[in-house]
């Protein structure tokens, strides 16, 4: 099953994507369960039931504007120096625990929407990575159980600003600028992406491969994140997990790389999908 959050007529909903578009289900039941979140839970509760995978259409993919593949996390924590290569690169020390910081939702852009610069920063990184969608309530998640906790998988970039991200040791604000977290295009359930070590995932900018890794090089899997999250904070479905990005970040550049206006950035993982934007200035205030 593959899950999207869109907006279309004017309007914000979510729904399934089919095989000739997108089938609706805001339209049938938003009254009840206004976004995808809210499905998710009630998925958990046995609520409401699995659509049919070739549900009919109400609309063609061009039809419709992708939205965050969850619009509303309660929480987005991600996973800093996650791959050897990017550790390697930033001359971070080896952690006995996973690296972690939080991103707010207020941030979060869809697929295709604009990656904006803001105006007092031109030090604009990409950060091509896997995100996990929670769907089942949990706390203190022994990591054996992990995987039956997982709703699906989406595409992220958690474009930074590194001149504010280096202003201290904590990485938050350089993380937090608005419309620099770009999240989707849809969530794939685990059953259609099977197992992820041999999954590759690449992040080009203007068609040049920048980052490219396979998902078995994640130091802390998938499994271990849950668990150790889920020992200081419940996780509840529509959560996200941002799982940390490869090396080859443009900041560890000789010279720097970062994105500017008009560039294309894409974000692609095996089985999951690809996520594209395109970088623009900041809009203005008022």
């Amino acid at each position: 099953m593959r899950y999207l959050s869109f907006e279309a007529e004017g309007k914000a909903s979510y729904g399934i994507a089919a095989d000739r578009g997108v089938h609706d289900l805001g339209a049938r039941i938003g009254s009840v369960l206004p976004d995808l979140k809210c499905y998710l839970k009630a998925l958990e509760l046995g609520l409401v039931s699995s659509v049919a995978t070739n549900a009919f259409a109400d609309y063609a993919t061009g039809d419709i504007a992708y939205l965050p593949t969850i619009t509303v996390p309660g929480k987005i924590i991600c996973v800093g120096l996650n791959y050897e290569g990017h550790r390697l690169e930033t001359g971070r020390p080896k952690q006995t625990y996973p690296t972690l910081f939080a991103r707010f939702a207020d941030t979060l852009i869809g697929h295709g929407g604009a990656i904006r610069r803001p105006s007092v920063s031109e030090a604009l990184d990409f950060e091509g990575e896997l995100a996990v969608v929670i769907g089942r309530s949990g706390f203190r998640i022994p990591k054996e159980e992990a995987s039956s906790f997982i709703a699906g998988y989406s595409c992220f970039n958690d474009a930074s600003l590194r001149d504010f991200q280096n202003h201290t040791h904590q990485f938050m604000p350089g993380k937090n600028f608005p419309a620099t977290g770009a999240f989707g295009p849809e969530l794939v359930t685990p059953d259609e992406v099977g197992a992820l070590d041999t999954l590759k995932i690449e992040t080009r900018l203007n068609g040049d491969v920048v980052q490219q890794a396979k998902l078995e090089e994640l130091l802390f899997s998938v499994e271990d994140l849950i668990a150790y999250v889920s020992i200081f904070t419940a996780l509840s479905p529509g959560d996200v997990l941002v799982t940390g990005t490869p090396g080859g970040v443009g900041f560890k550049r000789t010279p720097p790389l970062y994105m500017k206006p008009g560039d294309v950035v894409e974000v692609e993982i095996d089985k999951v999908g690809q996520l594209r934007n395109e970088i623009a200035e900041e809009l203005p205030k008022g």
